[in-house]
């Protein structure tokens, strides 16, 4: 039997294989440091094209009230900077930048991210901290691959993330709001190293991460890998100085911090393989990673060589597959079509209705928007697929609640910004526009909200629809919407649900309904 590929079949796997051949570029904005990595995928082999890394300490800069100081903002916006100079002429389809713990926390973040998207040249995505672990764990199994159960770690300056996994699947995904800048500002802000300090750090340290004793019980992994910042640099730590040959045990980590407490200081803590950019976060990773080997009952934590910065790139190159794949009329393997279903199967979204909506917002945006992105035809598609789980909390103002599950749901590919944009269109689904106000501004937005809001009252009867049934053309945002002469008779009740909705947005003063 010949197993060679055909023409066709070349032909279409060759987009395929450029998606993940020209270079991609990922940009890790997390607490202590940015980061950013350059590479491509030919022949499905990872190789790093380039690669930066400049200690921000975004995470030293929130105040006790939640806010970014301007000081540590500007230290992002000048890093972004500098990173912008080596994306250009990158297309924003190939670069994917991620913000994590400090940016879940910061009030004022979206200002800061304004004015990051500016600095940088491409959006910014802030993603949540289960989110997180997903994207490390996909770094750590491409990278070194294993079909043992294994526990990965990833200390970072606010958050920790523990993932549990096999092969390329993780099973268990948490995040817990403890790093290695948050523990040494809290416990060691004068920079001075006490035995009764380093008790108190880990008893922190060990009260944050106690609920996850059950999830990451030793009997469920058989590794135990250590991804990033803070295991990289101890690991360095100890095989300078000859403790071991790079590998954590919980002997190594009570030599390091016996080390440090001869020391007394930060500032007077010479060790081999201690990096400038390290020493003032190293006594609250010491306590973080003590605590976790003594606490999980981790005999030896060896550095991993994945990360969330590839992570993101083999995800970014999995949507870029996907993309091609739906142009070419192939199967999509989208990780947030996956998690669409499942929120769908969580709460018993009626998948029939879900389908008609979604069939006819995506003909009408067509119409409206011809040129819009695959990701804004996307958005509107799961926001139709996912408007109405809000009714498994009640029927009653049911698009409210959605709206409120999809902005705080943790759902696998999607960042907390795509969320509560899907949450916005739930919540403008349907009723009066004012709750929206100011947002329907961004014209993406509108049409989407505009697309779905046409659909639902199209579908309102819960029956077979002909999805092609509403004619629309549009001069600006003047909308004319052509009907046939026997639809006010023959549909009253659609006719008057069309008429209140150009009644709708006549008062929001946005755009103009035009019954023809």
């Amino acid at each position: 039997m010949n197993l060679s590929a055909t023409p066709t079949s070349l032909a279409i796997a060759e987009p395929l294989v450029q998606a993940a051949a020209a270079p991609l570029a990922s940009i890790d904005m997390g607490s202590n440091s940015f980061r950013l990595e350059i590479a491509h995928m030919p022949r499905g082999q990872y190789k790093r094209l380039e690669y930066l890394k400049e200690t921000v300490r975004l995470g030293a800069g929130l105040d006790s009230e939640g806010m970014l100081t301007e000081a540590a903002m500007q230290r992002g916006l000048d890093c972004l900077r500098r990173f912008a100079q080596h994306l250009v002429g990158f297309p924003a389809a190939r670069v994917r930048a991620v913000a994590t713990q400090t940016l879940r926390e910061a009030k004022n973040r979206d200002a800061f991210l304004e004015r990051a998207k500016e600095a940088l040249g491409y959006p910014i995505e802030v993603i949540s901290g289960r989110e997180e672990a997903r994207l490390i764990f996909a770094g750590v199994a491409r990278l070194q691959a294993s079909n043992k159960p294994r526990l990965v770690i990833d200390i970072g300056g606010r958050s920790t993330e523990m993932i549990l996994g096999k092969g390329r699947r993780p099973l268990t995904a948490e995040s817990f709001q403890v790093g290695s800048v948050s523990l040494s500002l809290r416990f060691f802000p004068d920079g001075k190293f006490t035995a009764e300090a380093f008790r108190a750090a880990q008893v922190a340290a060990g009260a944050e991460l106690e609920e996850a004793l059950t999830l990451f019980k030793p009997s469920m992994w058989l590794e135990a890998l250590g991804s990033s910042g803070t295991v990289g640099a101890v690991a360095q730590i100890l095989a300078a100085s000859g403790v071991t040959d790079g590998r954590i045990t919980p002997d190594a980590l009570r030599w390091c911090i016996e080390q440090a407490l001869a020391a007394g200081s930060m500032d007077k803590l010479k060790l081999a393989g201690l990096k400038e950019d390290r020493r003032a976060v190293v006594g609250g990773g010491l306590c973080i990673l003590y605590t976790l080997l003594t606490q999980f009952g981790i005999e030896e934590l060896m550095p991993a060589k994945g990360a969330l910065r590839q992570g993101v790139i083999f995800d970014l190159v999995e949507r870029l597959e996907a993309e091609n794949a739906a142009a070419l009329g192939l199967a999509a393997a989208d990780m947030r079509d996956a998690s669409v279903a499942a929120l769908q199967r969580r709460f018993s979204v009626d998948l029939p209705q879900a389908q008609r909506v979604g069939a006819v917002a995506q003909n009408v945006y067509a119409q409206l928007q011809p040129r819009a992105t695959r990701e804004r035809q996307r958005e509107l598609a799961w926001a139709a697929a996912l408007h109405e789980i809000g009714m498994m909390v009640s029927h009653h103002d049911h698009h409210r609640h959605s709206a409120y599950l999809l902005a705080h749901v943790d759902a696998a590919g999607f960042s907390q910004d795509q969320l509560k944009r899907l949450g916005n269109l739930a919540l403008g689904q349907r009723g009066g526009l004012r709750k929206l106000e100011g947002l329907l501004g961004d014209e993406s937005l509108l049409w989407q909200l505009f697309s779905l809001r046409l659909a639902l009252i199209k579908c309102h009867g819960r029956d077979a629809v002909d999805v092609n049934a509403l004619q629309l053309s549009r001069q600006g945002h003047r909308v004319r919407l052509s009907l046939p002469k026997q639809w006010p008779a023959n549909r009253p009740r659609t006719h008057f649900l069309l008429q209140e909705e150009a009644e709708a947005w006549s008062r929001s003063g946005v755009l103009e309904l035009i019954l023809a």
